[in-house]
C-alpha cells in the first residue's frame, strides 16, 4: 500500500465513510503541541480530584 507520490506512504486512510489525513508540517507540530498541554492539565486535575476523596 505504498504510493510514490508521497514519499512512499498514502497520504491518506479510510476508517468506514471517513477518511483520515495525516496533519503534517508546522500546523500539525502546533496541535500536538496543544494537544499534549490540554492533556496534561486534564490528567492533573482528574489526578487530584481523584486524589481528594
Amino acid at each position: 500500500m505504498r504510493d510514490r507520490r508521497r514519499g512512499g506512504y498514502p497520504s491518506a486512510m479510510r476508517i468506514g465513510n471517513v477518511e483520515v489525513r495525516v496533519l503534517g508540517g508546522p500546523l500539525g507540530c502546533l496541535l500536538m503541541i496543544l494537544g499534549s498541554l490540554l492533556l496534561s492539565v486534564l490528567c492533573t486535575l482528574g489526578a487530584n480530584l481523584l486524589l481528594r476523596r
